[in-house]
């Protein structure tokens, strides 16, 4: 007796389990047993709405509805990386899965009976989140073919994919690769967890993902300003567990390119990126008077930007989603909140993971500027890649370490092997998070530098200079004309600013020569003139000693030596 009585108990446990798993107590029960919202007025068959042992359509596996007549708006390929040859309307489970999702065909429309079984009434899906509608851009792409060749192309795909994601028979990708329409127990039909990403990446395999923030920060919503994770109908509570849904909704996504969770690009990444999920504080910066206009444009950035590209910023332009981290790293290399990214190398060939920061600033301040000028000099150029290159004249040493082995104004720890990013002078001002986001001063510079004529020298006029530089040997007179007097005279004596003689990037070999462009001397023409008709000049006669040839402040330099 006992022994069958723990038989029973098995069975009847065995039973419950079998049953929490089946679609009974699930959604897609659409009779008048059914546990969901969407339940029939009359039918107490459960199977009769999508299959019938007899009468059924020619579609396998028995299925018992009429198949849509619609013509569908799909996923547009040419937006992914997938290189099918042309978008085809759905097929195969994909279109009997839309026979009710996409809204166009009564539930209660099935071969077997000559009248509605559901309402009578020829009911309809209702309008939302399971409503698809005919229009699917806006959902993951479906009925294409997945399969090596496709994998190979993409390069952030795995094939075969992992288990328990799958393929049909003709190696298409269709909505029972995710969907598994009898078993509820993961939520929404899947066929496994998306935490962690868990049915994601049984096929996507984006490259530096799994050291990526997005797959391993335990930050949680504060739950202040906008919510995250509205898109996500039973979010976790960390952007880790959420993975990829972070910014991806597979169905509905209001941003048809990448089915992102906004169509506004940058609205994708500032609802964390704005103190409540991210400790830094992104968003403030960028409503700066000075800043990476993210905001300006819209549907312009693609994932496979061809360089050069439209004049464009946003967020995924500087951040790869995939693969930014929080790692740190010594000039002039890459750290992890640009890892992954595209750019252009020194010799102006476009790189698909930059190894140095300069190149990604090369992508839009190189070959092809997006900014002009800010002063106008004697010699004009705004390619950063002629201007920083190891060849060039002088620079601010971006690339690689300066030229001139004796400077003796540097604040330690600098020195004259020391390389500095494009960052340590373009960024967002105060005790903002790193990187050139938004600033108060012009050219998204950190600190403040003056360059107007006659402005009067203070550590604040020219803040950004006096990080690096020591102020006191510009405004220390020691009595004899050294290079330290020349810079007082000009700087506190007569109020001329740095930028009057200097160009803060440098002075590229195509232009300049070293005779009158050491020491970054690059003449602002609308403060420095020229005599005896020629452009205003400097000599360089060797170490600390040169010699200009030019008009300042109706003052006249012809050959005026500095030694």
């Amino acid at each position: 007796m006992g022994i069958r009585l723990s038989f029973i108990i098995i069975i009847t446990l065995f039973s419950f389990d079998v049953h929490a798993q089946t679609i009974l107590n699930s959604k897609h029960n659409l009779s008048v047993s059914g546990s969901g919202t969407v339940i029939s007025t009359s039918e107490s068959e459960v199977c009769i709405f999508c299959h019938t042992p007899h009468n059924s359509n020619a579609q396998a596996p028995l299925w018992n509805r009429n198949s849509s007549t619609a013509t569908y708006t799909i996923y547009d390929n040419a937006i992914s990386s997938s290189l099918n040859a042309s978008p085809t309307q759905p097929d195969g489970s994909s279109i009997l899965c839309l026979s009710c999702h996409d809204g166009t065909v009564a539930l209660g429309e099935v071969a077997s009976r000559t009248t509605d079984i559901f309402d009578g009434a020829g009911g309809k899906m209702p309008v939302g989140s399971t409503n698809l509608g005919t229009n699917l851009s806006n959902n993951h792409p479906i009925s294409f073919v997945y399969d090596a060749n496709l994998a190979g192309a993409d390069g952030g795909l795995k094939f075969p994919p992992d288990y328990p994601a799958n393929v049909d028979g003709n190696s298409k990708l269709q909505c029972t690769s995710c969907h598994d329409p009898h078993d509820n127990i993961n939520g929404s039909f899947l066929l496994a967890s998306t935490r962690n990403s868990g049915l994601c990446v049984s096929c996507h395999d984006k490259s530096l993902w799994n050291a990526s923030s997005h797959n391993t920060s335990p930050a949680t919503w504060n739950n202040a300003g906008t919510n995250p994770w509205a898109h996500i109908k039973a979010p976790y509570s960390t952007v880790a567990e959420n993975g990829c849904a972070n910014c991806h909704a597979n169905h509905n996504a209001p941003g048809d390119a990448q089915i992102l969770k906004s169509n506004l690009e940058e609205d994708n990444c500032l609802d964390c990126h704005n103190g409540n999920v991210a400790q830094t504080d992104i968003a403030s910066q960028l409503i700066k008077t000075f800043k990476h206009d993210v905001a300006g444009y819209n549907d312009i950035h693609q994932p496979e930007d061809v360089i050069p590209f439209d004049p464009h910023v946003e967020c995924a332009d500087c951040h790869n989603p995939h693969a930014a981290n929080g790692s740190s790293a010594n000039a002039p290399d890459a750290n992890g909140a640009i890892a992954g990214v595209s750019g252009i190398d020194q010799n102006g060939s476009p790189i698909t993971n930059i190894l140095f920061e300069y190149q990604l600033c090369f992508r839009c301040h190189a070959d092809n500027p997006v900014t002009g000028a800010n002063t106008s000099r004697v010699i004009e150029d705004v390619n950063t890649r002629f201007e920083f290159a190891p060849g060039a004249i002088s620079f601010h040493p971006v690339e690689i370490q300066g030229k001139n082995n004796n400077v003796p104004n540097l604040n330690p720890p600098l020195s004259e092997s020391s390389i500095i990013y494009c960052t340590d002078c373009h960024a967002s001002n105060g005790t903002a998070p790193a990187g050139p986001h938004g600033s108060i001063y012009p050219s998204i510079l950190k600190l403040n530098y003056e360059t107007a004529d006659y402005t009067v020298e203070s550590a604040q006029a020219y803040e950004l200079c006096y990080s690096c530089h020591l102020r006191s040997e510009y405004t220390t007179d020691s009595g004899d004309e050294v290079q330290t007097d020349v810079h007082f005279t000009h700087v506190v004596d007569e109020d001329t600013p740095c930028n009057a003689c200097h160009d803060p990037h440098g002075i590229s070999d195509l232009q300049g020569n070293t005779a009158n462009n050491s020491h970054l001397i690059n003449f602002d023409v609308d403060i420095v003139g020229g005599i005896q008709g020629n452009s205003p000049r400097f000599r360089d006669d060797g170490y600390r000693a040169g010699r200009c040839y030019l008009r300042c402040h109706n003052k006249g330099h012809n050959g005026k030596s500095y030694n």
